[in-house]
């Protein structure tokens, strides 16, 4: 696993200052604004706004036949409008100082010691050092949290029976059955 420092390193090679376009929140394709969630960024966004769950997240689109009629899927996602996600206001993020993850480190990701770019017209602009260490030092911590929540994930997962007929979505803290 990569070092900050050495995080910091490539994502000052790279290059970038955000925008503020609001691009990265707005749906210019299929599922390209699609913001994979945990529970515990549900839950964060949910004690900032008051929102319920299903006002906040949604499941993960794509679900898996479980072979006895029912079907899972193993993740949430932040809920979107037609066009954009739904805490983009007025081109700014209404959640901005709880806004998950993926959002917080966008267009980087860390992908075992392989940083990851996604396109965004912020790229290439100058990184000063100390704002090259504060993107790396959120990439470094966003890893060690999907890998505490993909293990788990994978514990709840091994243990989880689909009921017959239903759709759930399993995560790290259990099996929810969705209504409708």
């Amino acid at each position: 696993m990569l070092g900050v420092n050495d995080v910091a390193d490539l994502v000052r090679s790279v290059g970038f200052r955000c925008r503020e376009c609001g691009a990265c929140c707005r749906r210019v394709a299929e599922d390209s604004n699609l913001v994979l969630v945990s529970p515990a960024e549900v839950r964060a966004i949910m004690a900032a706004t008051d929102m319920a769950w299903d006002e906040v997240a949604e499941p993960y689109p794509d679900f898996i036949d479980d072979g006895s009629g029912g079907e899972y899927t193993l993740a949430w996602c932040i809920r979107r409008t037609a066009d954009a996600c739904i805490f983009l206001r007025d081109g700014r993020c209404s959640v901005y100082a709880h806004r998950p993850w993926i959002c917080r480190t966008y267009p980087f990701m860390l992908v075992d010691d392989d940083l990851q770019v996604s396109e965004c017209p912020g790229l290439g602009t100058p990184l000063l050092p100390g704002d090259a260490h504060d993107a790396a030092a959120d990439l470094c911590r966003r890893q060690a949290a999907e890998a505490a929540e993909e293990a788990a994930l994978d514990a709840v997962y091994r243990n989880a029976a689909v009921p017959p007929g239903k759709r759930v979505v399993i995560d790290s803290e259990g099996m929810k059955v969705l209504d409708g």
